[in-house]
């Protein structure tokens, strides 16, 4: 499996910023977070855009966190970039502006869980830890368990089975990066195209007859008429704004009084959005407290 994976990834492996040979410890953590349930295609000019503007964690740590969710933009989840800015504050702070190299340090920053803990110590640091995301753990469900797609919830038994397959310390981030790659690129969750894949000499899912999957439904995310579509529009107007927008300007994103009320008080809550004097709101100037770290 190593052998043939590897080989497929020297060929098809997409050239990514975050992945080139003058790739910054930094700029694969901003990646990662980035990444978080947002496609590559999406990600990568709000990356180069980042990272030219903040090339460290220092510069960010210095700027408002009302800056980083304006550059956020439209990568989703906004709150991944309040993550990413008080993660920088900690790095500052207690790593005196370098990314820490260790798991248990990466792991302690705020906004960071295990993912992007593992992911960062092995693709910025070459250490061996087993990567487990979306597109990791369904290459590994069908070639090694025979299902279509994994548990909804990471498993103490696909933990062990990554850790199992993990080669040594040497090839290891590599072996990571290829079997995300292979996911993303040939082993889709919708349409695998199996016939290209290294793997399918061995894929217990293929032999079985690519049997569909028996768990819970998945259903897509709904989106239109959601809270998260009404905190998606009054987000657009804060992001667009030079300064605090009145309240009045706010209310005219959505008709619905109570679900923009609602909307926009998550966003307080969540520390995307500030109240000002005159009844008016903007994006933060101060780092909010309660930054929830990532899992």
């Amino acid at each position: 499996m190593h052998d043939a994976v590897l080989t497929w990834y020297s060929t098809h492996a997409r050239d990514l910023p975050w992945r080139s040979a003058d790739r910054t410890p930094w700029g694969v953590l901003v990646s990662e977070i980035m990444l978080q349930q947002t496609p590559v295609a999406r990600v990568e000019p709000v990356w180069r855009a980042w990272i030219e503007r903040w090339p460290e964690p220092a510069s960010l740590a210095a700027d408002e966190p009302g800056e980083a969710i304006r550059a956020w933009g439209r990568l989703g989840y906004p709150r991944r970039a309040l993550r990413l800015h008080a993660a920088a504050g900690a790095i500052v702070e207690r790593h005196d502006g370098r990314v820490p190299s260790s798991y248990d340090a990466l792991i302690a920053l705020p906004g960071i869980g295990e993912y992007t803990a593992a992911a960062v110590a092995s693709f910025a640091f070459g250490q061996r830890h087993t990567v487990l995301d979306t597109n990791v753990r369904r290459v590994l469900a069908r070639v090694v368990d025979g299902r279509q797609y994994p548990p909804a919830s990471t498993t103490a038994a696909e933990r062990r089975a990554a850790l199992d397959l993990l080669p040594e310390a040497a090839i290891a981030p590599t072996w990571s990066v290829a079997v995300m790659e292979l996911g993303a690129l040939v082993c889709t969750a919708r349409s695998p195209r199996c016939e290209e894949c290294p793997l399918r000499a061995t894929c217990a899912w293929r032999h079985a007859g690519s049997p569909p999957h028996d768990g819970p439904p998945r259903r897509a995310q709904a989106w239109a008429g959601t809270d998260r579509q009404v905190r998606g529009r009054l987000m657009a107007v804060l992001r667009e704004a030079e300064g605090p927008v009145p309240k009045a300007r706010l209310d005219e994103t959505w008709p619905d009084a109570v679900q923009r009320e609602r909307a926009l008080d998550g966003l307080v809550a969540d520390g995307l959005v500030e109240p000002v004097e005159g009844h008016r709101y903007r994006l933060p100037v101060t780092t909010p407290q309660h930054a929830e770290r990532a899992t």
